[in-house]
């Protein structure tokens, strides 16, 4: 398939599909894909979240289903129509001219491969030709993403989160993103179909500083390097460290979207760096607890000792001691319980805020 990145002036159709899914993806994709005629004119670019060790079995199941063929690409290999593109696992799906790319940059949302990355790279890449897909899945990778292709010029198609199995990614996506399709599983098929026919408009006209930005990104998911070009001065920067790197973040704005990445390269959503924040404390919290326990148990232990040598002052003050000890851990284990709740999908507290006014 020739292609050319957005910006020259001959016309091409909406011919680029990218589709991101996580829980629930895998029985999502194989429902899409079963619809597309043989004759689709379109590559099909699919991040699905999976563990970095677990092998992907993926592009066997699709071609099981579909009458397009299915595979993990190789980096550096030419784009054709009518193939599916399958990330590997730890590795994000990338494109560059009339290339796909495997890369191992930096995470974003705690995921590599990330919807996001893909899909920026496809805007930036084609521009007004990308149709961003957001199915199923859990908190928000693939809205940001999403945000930029239909920033570029693309269109925006959302599962109903109604029929989603986990409809927080949809609902995520449509809090920030105007979706040009809202549509249930059994219709994407015939959508994409469609969608692939029409002619591509003119490509968006952008400030240059959101160009730049975008360029820059997507170097970091193909090579990390955030601080060599510049990310910090990109944004605002924040008092908030990285919950993987601890590296300083840089806040991001994209429309009502707010967005964090740090100098070296990881990025996060509002709620995927809540989720990761509040896992980060619960830990320090259950090594605190288990201190305390700890340390009441060798209270006890003395007390005993010093109770059998007939030291019975000293027995009286280390168990009560111990006692002390074990209702600053029931404290700590008391505000582990409440922390839980906190964490996850920010819709979570609006819904929550919406109930209790």
């Amino acid at each position: 398939m020739a292609t050319q990145p957005a910006g020259k002036t001959r016309k091409h159709h909406r011919d680029i599909v990218v589709i991101g899914a996580s829980a629930g993806g895998v029985t999502a994709l194989l429902e899409l894909v079963k619809t597309l005629p043989a004759d689709f004119p379109a590559p099909i670019f699919v991040v699905q979240h999976l563990a970095a060790d677990s092998p992907s079995i993926l592009p066997q199941l699709l071609d099981s289903v579909s009458a397009l063929q299915a595979r993990h690409p190789k980096s550096g290999e030419v784009v054709e129509p009518g193939v599916i593109y399958v990330a590997e696992p730890d590795h994000h799906l990338l494109l560059e001219g009339d290339q796909v790319l495997m890369m191992r940059g930096p995470k974003e949302n705690r995921f590599r491969p990330s919807i996001d990355a893909l899909f920026r790279s496809a805007a930036y890449t084609y521009g007004p030709r990308v149709i961003g897909v957001v199915l199923t899945g859990y908190l928000d990778d693939g809205t940001s993403g999403l945000w930029s292709v239909q920033r570029m010029g693309g269109l925006a198609v959302v599962q109903d989160p109604h029929d989603a199995q986990q409809p927080a990614m949809p609902t995520n996506a449509l809090e920030f993103v105007a979706a040009d399709h809202i549509v249930p599983l059994s219709e994407p098929g015939s959508l994409l179909v469609r969608l692939t026919g029409e002619p591509a408009p003119a490509k968006t006209r952008l400030p240059a500083a959101e160009l730049d930005l975008l360029k820059v990104e997507l170097t970091i998911a193909k090579q990390g390097g955030g601080f060599e070009l510049g990310i910090i001065d990109r944004g605002k920067l924040t008092p908030f460290t990285c919950p993987d790197c601890h590296g300083a973040l840089t806040q991001l704005i994209e429309g009502k979207l707010i967005r964090y990445r740090c100098h070296t390269g990881h990025a996060y959503t509002v709620s995927a760096l809540l989720s990761e924040v509040t896992e980060s404390v619960e830990s320090m919290l259950y090594m605190s607890m288990r201190g305390l326990e700890e340390t009441k148990m060798l209270l006890q232990n003395l007390g005993n000792h010093f109770e059998q040598d007939q030291q019975d002052a000293v027995a009286r003050l280390f168990f009560r001691k111990a006692d002390e000890t074990g209702k600053q851990a029931r404290v700590l284990h008391d505000s582990i319980i409440k922390h839980e709740a906190m964490s996850g999908d920010l819709q979570f507290y609006k819904r929550n805020w919406a109930d209790s006014n």
